[in-house]
């Protein structure tokens, strides 16, 4: 193989290495972050609370629909592709990741099945207007052909988050390029709606570019017909799919359902409130995808490649320093959020405040406990992430169906933010437990060690 799969010096620790992944994550997201918030705020402003609601339903339903039809392959790529890109056995890497590709084919077409059967049978439970019912069901099925997933996951795995963040720094830069242009000629969400997923297009294109780039003998049109060989190659990685994407239903679930049970027992502006609060948290938040990235990746490399040791003590060592930070997300939220959320929307988005402040208490839980599905997914127990996403996503139910009549929009966040509490209690507890086995295996197969 060429250099091109890893031309950058890295440290020597586990550490070390997932924070020079990180800090190349930061670079990229943190021009992102404040791209997002000025396009977010032009999108606000321009819209107005209503038609920002109209559109915050239909981005909502395309972000659950990439989640239910995507499929999450990343992960598969990253989990069982570490071993590949560790032996150098590149034909098996490619056979992986176009097995990966092809699933997302699949839940590309899955997810246009159900945005008809969504948008055209169930509209009004979204309280969507009639004519924009066409418009949101061909935005959504662009967006599941946008899916970047097996892409993602061969760039992950060769350790090239660097060219990541190029590729992914495209999606703000001409988002907000976009809505500056259609707020100074005529902004319609229409428009709006068209610009993004376009971009999304275009993201998906330069994704699978680069990946080919990278390592060209992975991505051959003929590893597609290799899939079957896949399978055989990595052992469990039909059960570690499902599981994986089971959670993923389930996280989508807890991050897009709230939003759309506001727009669904509340109002359309309702909604538009819960989304800007929930868009400003996760800017806050921001830190918890990216090491959830940085750490997901180099926690499986660790298992393959690190003794026990270091991998638990990576595993540690992240979720202190994920702790401490999400402790300062939440303190930024309560002693800035309000001015963030005015100066984003205006005066009339002021009571999304309230919405705010307990969305980012839930994504502190998440940051919290960042390390700890990547460690039970290494370990072959993903179906023990998956039982602590099914438990969450009944706490977060059961706190919708209670607190949404009497709070509205706010009762939806305090519901997300005791599924994360539900979440991060439980997956800790699994997590300390797996830890705890592998110490105890290790050293009854190294007693002198």
């Amino acid at each position: 193989m060429s250099g091109k799969a890893r031309t950058r010096p890295l440290p020597n620790s586990l550490l070390g290495r997932m924070f020079a992944n990180l800090v190349w994550l930061l670079g990229g997201k943190g021009f992102g972050a404040v791209c997002s918030l000025v396009y977010l705020a032009i999108l606000t402003r321009s819209l107005g609370l209503k038609g920002f609601g109209h559109f915050s339903l239909i981005f909502g339903t395309s972000q659950a629909l990439i989640a239910i039809a995507g499929f999450q392959t990343w992960r598969v790529v990253v989990r069982y592709g570490a071993h590949h890109v560790h032996e150098k056995n590149w034909p098996a890497f490619g056979r992986l990741g176009m097995l990966a590709g092809l699933l997302d084919v699949v839940g590309a077409i899955v997810g246009c099945i159900i945005a008809y059967v969504a948008f055209y049978h169930f509209s009004d439970a979204l309280d969507l207007n009639k004519k924009l019912i066409s418009t949101a069901f061909w935005f959504n099925v662009a967006a599941v052909w946008a899916l970047v997933s097996a892409p993602t996951g061969i760039v992950r795995a060769l350790d090239r988050f660097d060219v990541a963040v190029y590729v992914e720094a495209l999606v703000p830069t001409f988002r907000l390029i976009a809505a500056v242009a259609i707020w100074l000629t005529e902004p319609t969400l229409v428009r709006f709606l068209v610009a993004w997923v376009a971009i999304d297009l275009l993201e998906a294109a330069i994704y699978w570019a680069m990946a080919k780039y990278l390592c060209p003998q992975a991505v051959q049109f003929r590893h597609l017909f290799g899939w079957r060989k896949a399978m055989d190659e990595n052992p469990g990685v039909g059960r570690f799919f499902m599981v994986t994407y089971a959670g993923a239903s389930l996280e989508a679930v807890i991050r897009n359902g709230p939003l759309l049970a506001v727009g669904f027992f509340v109002s359309t502006s309702a909604a538009g409130l819960y989304r800007l609060a929930n868009q400003l948290a996760q800017g806050l938040s921001k830190f918890s995808t990216l090491l959830t990235r940085a750490a997901y990746a180099e926690i499986a490399r660790a298992r393959v490649a690190a003794a026990v040791s270091e991998f638990r003590k990576l595993a540690v060592q992240t979720t202190r320093i994920a702790g401490v930070t999400g402790a300062l997300v939440v303190t930024l939220a309560v002693l800035l959020g309000e001015r963030l959320i005015v100066l984003l929307g205006g005066e009339p988005c002021r009571s999304a405040h309230d919405i705010l402040v307990p969305l980012t208490i839930a994504a502190s839980f998440e940051l919290a406990s960042v390390a700890f599905e990547p460690v039970l997914h290494s370990t072959g127990l993903a179906r023990y992430a998956l039982g602590a996403r099914l438990i969450a996503v009944l706490a977060v139910i059961a706190g919708v169906l209670v607190l949404v009549g009497p709070f509205k929009a706010d009762g939806a966040a305090w519901a997300v933010a005791l599924g994360g509490l539900v979440s991060y209690v439980a997956m800790g507890l699994m997590a300390r437990r797996t830890l705890h086995r592998l110490d105890r295996q290790s050293r009854e197969e190294n007693p002198a060690a």
